[in-house]
């Protein structure tokens, strides 16, 4: 997807964008807006109705996580193409709309406003792993830091690497568990997802163990050893973390309500 602006700025002429209409190279979406045969039709969509790709849907664009069950396109439109509750929008004044599909830091402030807490941290945790920046850095690039959002950065952590591990380290913690992400385990030679205590929690994701027999070996390896170790092994599935979350809830409650995850003296687990 190209504007005009774009095009110009590359050394076209409008004499030479003319032409690439005539000839089928460019395809207009809208005025000022042009599309290749190959554009993304969810960004088409986007923009032929005056807006951008934003939120959850331009993140998963960008190869981030997102949560399930958002199927609709998230639209944020331009203040001249309809009123700000018809799209989603983010913090701070409204920003223009001059690319197809919005950029890492505006597609998570509207995110922000969108998403539940846990899955927004969840998908921050993703850009911290998968772009390999910190924190701050992630902070200084968005054009407002709202308190609330504020508040969601503060509970990122980059180390997670999964969704479900995220969405499930930031429950733990608001229920009062003291919770260690990626802990050392030496009887496997390894690091477990999230650790109360003795108990080690594992927290499989879908797109990772749906369909992969080494690491579905690896996992049982890891169990095993960590039970000779000493740990108590708690071994969550993608649905368990984001449908089921009650029931693991009230399970975790029950095994720490017996005091059985406790670190002891000699008997501690290595």
């Amino acid at each position: 997807m190209y504007t005009r602006r774009t095009l110009i700025g590359r050394g076209f002429s409008d004499v030479q964008i003319k032409r690439a209409v005539r000839e089928g190279r460019l395809t207009p979406v809208r005025r000022g807006w042009y599309a290749r045969d190959r554009a993304d039709p969810d960004a088409v969509t986007a923009v032929r109705k005056g807006g951008a790709l934003t939120c959850v849907s331009a993140l998963d664009k960008h190869g981030l996580w997102v949560p399930p069950g958002k199927t609709r396109l998230h639209i944020r439109l331009s203040r001249h193409h309809g009123p700000a509750r018809a799209s989603c929008r983010g913090y701070g004044g409204p920003c223009p709309v001059d690319q197809a599909v919005d950029d890492i830091p505006h597609a998570l402030l509207c995110a922000a406003r969108c998403v539940p807490e846990d899955y927004w941290v969840a998908i921050a945790d993703s850009v911290l792993r998968r772009r390999a920046v910190s924190v701050e850095e992630l902070r200084g690039c968005m054009p407002c830091v709202p308190p609330a959002v504020e508040r969601m950065l503060r509970k990122c952590d980059g180390r997670s690497q999964s969704g479900t591990e995220s969405i499930a380290r930031v429950r733990l913690r608001g229920e009062g568990f003291k919770v260690v992400v990626q802990p050392e385990v030496a009887s496997f030679h390894g690091h477990a997802d999230l650790r109360i205590g003795r108990l080690l929690v594992e927290c499989d994701s879908f797109e990772f163990h749906a369909a992969d027999r080494d690491a579905y070996r690896y996992d049982r390896y890891r169990d095993r050893k960590s039970l000779v170790g000493r740990w108590f092994t708690m071994r969550l599935t993608y649905d368990d973390v984001v449908y089921g979350w009650g029931e693991v809830l009230n399970d975790i409650r029950e095994f720490t309500r017996a005091d059985r995850h406790r670190l002891r003296g000699d008997r501690r687990p290595r």
